[in-house]
C-alpha cells in the first residue's frame, strides 16, 4: 500500500528490504545496512508509511545528525505526505516543565541535542511505536577485555531501544572493521542475539538474518537489470602555492604555534587547541576566508583591550567533540567557529596588544597577496572549469559545474569572481532556510552553469543532472568527501562522473592529503572506486582527521604521519579491507531481480485504482458540505474544506488546510507537478474523510444499498467483514477484508476486486426479499472458516521467525549466560584463594549475566506470545444487493459453460488441477 501511496518508484533491493525482510517481522528491530547511495531514506519512508497504514505506528521518533534534519524533514514531506517537526532548544525552553514530546506525534531530534542531559531525561519518560536513527553506527560502545566503554550516543540508543516498540537502525558502515563494535551494536536491536560472527556469517548465507540487511553497491540494479550507479573519475589537482602565499602559511603558522605552545603549558596535551586551527582551515579554503575570520578575530581582542581585561573562554576541546561539532547544522556550526575565532590565550593585556600586532600583520599580507597577483588557487578553479567543459562537450552533458566548500566566506568570495569569469551562478548553503535551498536547486537545473555550496547545504540536495564536481577545500574529516560525491554520484545519474580535488603540494595538510588520495588510487586499482565511500575506514586504526589536525599543529612530524599512511597493499591487506571494510561478508549478495518484479508488477496491478479512490472523495465530501472541482488542466480545486474535518484532525494531531487549490489522486501527474497536492490513502485529508463518513453513515451501509455488475455474473447479496488476528501480546498480527457471496442456493468467498466493477443504483432502488437472521449467520459461518485460514497463513510465517530466533537470539543467549557463569566461577575461586581488587570485575560480570537473563526470558515469553495468535470476533462493514446491469442469455451462458470445461479438461490432461474462480470476477 505504501508504494501506491508515495511519489516514489521504489527500486527492487528497496523493496526486498521493506516488504521481504523489515515488514515480515512481527516486531520490526532491524537495521539497514546497504552501501552509500541505496536509498536508505525511502526504505524508512516505506516503513513508516505501511506501519502508519497498517495501524501499528503513530508515535514516531527519527534521530539523526544534526546536518541532517532538514534533509529528512523534505524527503519525508515531498516523497511520503508525512509532516514532522524538529525537535530543538527552543521548544524545550517553552515546555513550561511539561514534557514536550509527550504532545508530537511525529519528530526528528539531533543525535547530538537529543544525548544532552536535560533532552535525555526529556526521552526517557516518552515512549515511541517506532525509533528510525540514521547514521546508527555513530551510537558506539567498545569493548577493552571484560570492560565496556559506552559513547553519550550509544547510552541514548540505549533508552530509545527501551523506549520503542519497532526500532529501525540505518547506516552504510556498521561493522568498521571491529566486530565487537558490531555486537554491541546490535546488542541495541535485540541484546545478546549472536553470541558469534561464524552465526551471523550462516544466519546471512541461510537468508534468515532477522536483524540486519546489507547489499554492496555492484549488487545494486534497476527493474531492468542494469546497474544503479555509473562510473566515477576521481582526479587530484595538485599545485604550488607561490612565495608570497608560502610566506604568509609560515607566517600563519609561527602565530598559531606559539599559541599552542602556550595552550599547552596551561591544558593537558590531549586537548586541541581548535579555535586556532580554524585560521588554518581559513588559509586552506581561500584567502578571502582567512582574511574575515582575522579580521573578526582583530575586532573581538580589541574589544577586550578596551575592556581593559582579557576575556578567558574554554578554547579547547576532546578530539571526539570536534567530530561531534561536524555533524552540528552549519549555523551551529558558524556560532561555535565564530566564538573559537576570538578566544585568546594572553595572560595579560601587553600579551594582548602583541597578539592584535601579529593579526594585524596578517591581515596586511593577506591583502597585498590578493590585491597584487590574485590567489594561485583561484587560478586552479578556472583551469579545472575549463576542463571540466571540455570533458562536458565530448560526454554531451548539461553544462552544469558543482563547487563544494566548507566556508562560508569562501563561497561568497567564489560567487563574485565565478561570476566576473562569465558564468551564471547560484549558490546554497547551510544558513538558508529548506525553501530557499529547494529553489536553488531549481536554479541550478533551470538555469546556472555553476553552482557553490557549503557541505551542510549539499545534504538533501539532489543533483543527479550535473556530472562535474569541483572540490574547492578538501574536507578534513574525510568521510565529507563521499557525502559530497553522493550529491552527484547517485541513482539517476546517466553519465560517468568526475571529481576534481584541488590540493596545494606545499603545505602540511596538503601533503598529508596528497599521500591520502595517491595511495587511495592504488587501493582503487584493486578494489574499484567505492574506495572513495569509507575513506575514514581504509588505514587500519587511522583517525585521519587526527593526523591532518597533527599536521596543521606540527605536533607531529610529516615523516611520521607519511609513514602511518603507508600501508602495504598486499593480499592480506585488501582481503582484510574486503572482509572489514567494504564489509562483504555481512552482505546479501544474491538478489532475485526476476521475482521482485514480478512481485511490484502484481502489486501494481491490484493497487486501489486512484479514479475510484478521487470519485468516492468528491461524493463524500460534498455529503460533508465541501466544495471541489475540477480544473482547466484537470486537476482538482478542493474550495472548501468543511469544519468538521478539519476539527477532526486537529484531534487527531494532524493538519487539514482550509482548501488545496492544486490537487491530484493520481501519482504520476503528482510527480511531474510537485507543487499539487497529492491525496492518497495514509493523507489527513483522506483520512479524516473516511473515519466521519462512517460514524455518521455506518447505519445507512448496514441497511443495504443496491448495486448493478455490468458483467452480467452476479446476482445476489454480498456481505463485507473486517477481520483481525492478534497474538498473545494483545496487538494486530495482521486484518483483512472479506467479501462472501449468497446467490441463494450458495455461500462462497469473492474477489474483494469486484466491488470496483459494481455501478451503484440510483436511490429507492429495492433489493428483492431477504431472510437477513439467516443470512447472517451462514455468512459468519463461512467468515469464520476464512479467518482461521488466514490465521494459520500467519502462522505460518510467526513459527518460521520463532524458529530463527530460537536457532540464534535463545542459543546465543545461553552461550553467553554460560560463559559468564563460568568466568564468575573462576574470579570467585581466585577470591576466595586470597586475590585482591577483584569486587569491580566480579560486579561487572554479574551484572552482565543478569542483564543476559533477563534478555532470555524476555525472549523466550516473546517468542511463545507472538505464535499465540487469536481470530477476533467479526466486524461487519456492510451487505448490499446486486443484479445484473446486462442480463445474459441461457446461450451465452451455456457457450462459456462448455469452453471452461473444455478448458479445464485440457488443463487436466496436461497434468495440472485448474480451479474453477469465475465466481472471483479476476477477469
Amino acid at each position: 500500500m505504501a508504494i501506491s501511496v508515495s511519489k516514489i518508484d521504489p527500486l527492487p533491493f528497496q523493496i526486498e528490504a521493506v516488504y521481504e525482510y523489515a515488514l515480515k517481522l512481527p516486531q520490526v528491530r532491524f537495521m539497514i545496512a546497504d552501501d552509500p547511495g541505496a536509498g536508505k531514506t525511502i526504505m524508512a519512508g516505506l516503513i513508516i508509511k505501511e506501519l502508519k497504514l497498517r495501524g501499528l505506528a503513530k508515535r514516531i521518533l527519527i534521530v539523526v545528525p544534526g546536518h541532517l534534519k532538514d534533509q529528512w524533514l523534505r524527503e519525508l514531506k515531498e516523497k511520503f505526505q508525512e509532516n514532522f517537526e524538529v525537535f530543538d532548544r527552543n521548544l524545550l525552553k517553552n515546555s513550561y516543565g511539561s514534557n514536550p514530546l509527550q504532545e508530537k506525534h511525529q519528530v526528528i531530534l539531533s543525535m547530538d541535542f537529543a544525548k544532552q542531559d536535560d533532552v535525555i531525561n526529556v526521552i526517557a519518560s516518552s515512549h515511541w511505536d517506532l525509533v528510525v536513527v540514521d547514521e546508527a553506527h555513530k551510537m558506539s560502545a567498545y569493548k577493552y577485555g571484560q570492560k565496556v566503554k559506552r559513547t553519550h550516543r550509544y547510552k541514548l540508543g540505549q533508552i530509545l531501544a527501551k523506549n520503542s516498540t519497532h526500532m529501525l537502525f540505518l547506516t552504510a558502515t556498521p561493522h568498521r572493521g571491529d566486530p565487537e563494535n558490531f555486537q554491541l551494536l546490535l546488542d541495541l536491536l535485540r541484546e545478546g542475539f549472536f553470541a558469534t560472527t561464524e552465526m551471523i556469517e550462516e544466519s546471512i548465507k541461510s537468508g534468515d538474518n532477522p536483524l540486519f540487511i546489507r547489499r554492496l553497491k555492484e549488487d545494486l540494479r534497476d527493474f531492468e537489470g542494469k546497474p544503479l550507479f555509473t562510473k566515477r573519475e576521481v582526479k587530484t589537482i595538485s599545485f604550488n602555492l607561490s612565495d608570497p602565499e608560502v610566506e604568509l602559511y609560515n607566517q600563519l603558522s609561527d602565530y598559531i604555534s606559539k599559541q599552542y605552545g602556550r595552550a599547552e603549558q596551561e591544558n593537558n596535551k590531549r586537548n586541541v587547541a581548535f579555535a586556532l586551527v580554524i585560521l588554518q582551515r581559513r588559509f586552506a579554503s581561500s584567502l578571502y576566508a582567512l582574511l574575515k575570520s582575522l579580521e573578526r578575530r582583530k575586532e573581538r581582542l580589541e574589544e577586550f583591550l578596551r575592556a581593559g581585561s582579557v576575556e578567558k573562554e574554554e578554547a579547547f576541546l576532546e578530539l571526539e567533540e570536534l567530530e561531534e561539532v561536524e555533524d552540528s547544522t552549519e549555523d551551529e556550526t558558524l556560532e561555535k567557529e565564530r566564538e573559537w575565532e576570538s578566544v585568546s590565550l594572553a595572560k595579560n593585556i601587553e600579551e594582548l596588544r602583541q597578539e592584535i600586532e601579529t593579526i594585524k600583520t596578517l591581515i596586511r599580507k593577506t591583502k597585498e597577496i590578493m590585491e597584487r597577483e590574485g590567489e594561485t588557487k583561484l587560478r586552479e578553479l578556472k583551469r579545472a572549469l575549463e576542463e571540466g567543459l571540455k570533458t562536458i562537450e565530448e560526454s554531451g552533458g548539461n553544462r552544469k559545474i558543482l563547487i563544494f566548500t566548507e566556508s562560508r566566506d569562501t563561497l561568497e568570495y567564489l560567487e563574485r569572481k565565478v561570476r566576473d569569469w562569465g558564468y551564471s551562478v547560484c549558490t546554497i548553503h547551510g544558513g538558508m532556510p529548506l525553501e530557499e535551498r529547494i529553489k536553488a536547486e531549481k536554479d541550478f537545473r533551470d538555469w546556472a552553469d555553476v553552482m557553490i555550496a557549503t557541505d551542510a547545504a549539499g545534504e538533501g540536495i539532489n543533483l543527479q543532472f550535473c556530472h562535474i564536481m569541483i572540490n574547492y577545500d578538501i574536507p578534513w574529516n574525510p568521510n565529507r568527501l563521499e557525502q559530497r560525491m553522493g550529491r552527484i554520484h547517485r541513482y539517476g545519474q546517466q553519465r560517468d562522473v568526475h571529481v576534481f580535488n584541488l590540493v596545494a603540494s606545499n603545505t602540511r595538510e596538503g601533503k598529508v592529503l596528497e599521500k591520502l588520495f595517491r595511495k587511495l588510487k592504488e587501493i582503487e586499482r584493486d578494489l574499484g572506486n567505492k574506495v572513495f565511500d569509507v575513506i575514514g575506514d581504509v588505514f587500519p586504526n587511522k583517525n585521519l582527521y587526527e593526523l591532518i589536525v597533527s599536521a596543521v599543529m606540527q605536533t607531529r612530524s610529516l615523516e611520521e604521519i607519511e609513514r602511518e599512511l603507508e600501508v602495504k597493499l598486499d593480499r592480506d591487506y585488501l582481503e582484510r579491507l574486503k572482509r572489514e571494510v567494504f564489509e562483504e561478508a555481512l552482505a546479501t549478495r544474491n538478489i532475485d531481480y526476476t521475482r521482485l518484479a514480478e512481485n511490484y508488477e502484481r502489486a501494481k496491478e491490484n493497487r486501489l485504482v486512484p479514479e475510484y479512490v478521487e470519485e468516492w472523495f468528491k461524493r463524500a465530501l460534498e455529503k460533508l458540505g465541501g466544495r471541489v472541482k475540477e480544473r482547466k488542466d484537470r486537476f482538482l480545486s478542493i474550495e472548501e474544506v468543511p469544519y468538521d474535518l478539519r476539527e477532526r484532525a486537529k484531534q487527531n494531531r494532524q493538519v487539514v488546510k482550509r482548501e488545496y487549490p492544486k490537487a491530484t489522486f493520481d501519482k504520476e501527474k503528482a510527480f511531474k507537478n510537485p507543487e499539487a497536492e497529492f491525496i492518497s490513502f495514509g493523507h489527513p485529508l483522506l483520512e479524516n474523510l473516511i473515519d466521519l463518513i462512517l460514524e455518521r453513515f455506518k447505519e445507512r451501509l448496514l441497511n443495504g444499498a443496491v448495486f448493478e455488475d455490468p458483467s452480467g455474473r452476479l446476482e445476489g447479496f454480498l456481505w463485507l467483514f473486517e477481520g483481525e488476528v492478534r497474538d498473545g501480546t494483545g496487538k494486530t498480527a495482521g486484518k483483512k477484508l472479506f467479501c462472501i457471496y449468497d446467490n441463494g442456493k450458495e455461500l462462497s468467498p469473492i474477489n474483494l476486486n469486484i466491488l470496483w466493477d459494481l455501478v451503484p443504483v440510483d436511490e429507492g432502488a429495492q433489493a428483492p426479499t431477504y431472510n437477513i437472521d439467516e443470512g447472517s449467520k451462514k455468512a459468519e459461518g463461512l467468515f469464520y472458516q476464512l479467518i482461521n485460514q488466514y490465521k494459520e497463513e500467519i502462522l505460518k510465517e510467526r513459527e518460521r521467525q520463532a524458529r530463527i530466533k530460537q536457532k540464534y537470539g535463545v542459543k546465543s543467549l545461553e552461550r553467553f549466560i554460560d560463559d559468564l557463569g563460568w568466568k564468575i566461577y573462576e574470579l570467585e575461586e581466585r577470591k576466595e584463594k586470597g586475590e585482591k581488587n577483584l569486587e569491580g570485575v566480579l560486579a561487572q560480570l554479574k551484572e552482565r549475566r543478569e542483564s543476559y537473563e533477563r534478555a532470555f526470558e524476555e525472549l523466550k515469553n516473546q517468542i511463545h506470545k507472538e505464535k499465540k495468535l487469536t481470530p477476533g470476533a467479526s466486524n461487519l462493514l456492510g451487505i448490499f444487493y446486486v443484479r445484473p446491469k446486462y442480463k445474459k442469455g441461457l446461450a451465452d451462458e451455456e457457450v462459456e459453460r462448455i469452453g471452461m470445461e473444455f478448458a479445464m479438461a485440457y488443463e487436466r490432461s496436461q497434468g495440472r488441477e485448474p480451479k474453477d474462480v469465475s465466481k472471483e470476477n479476476l477477469g
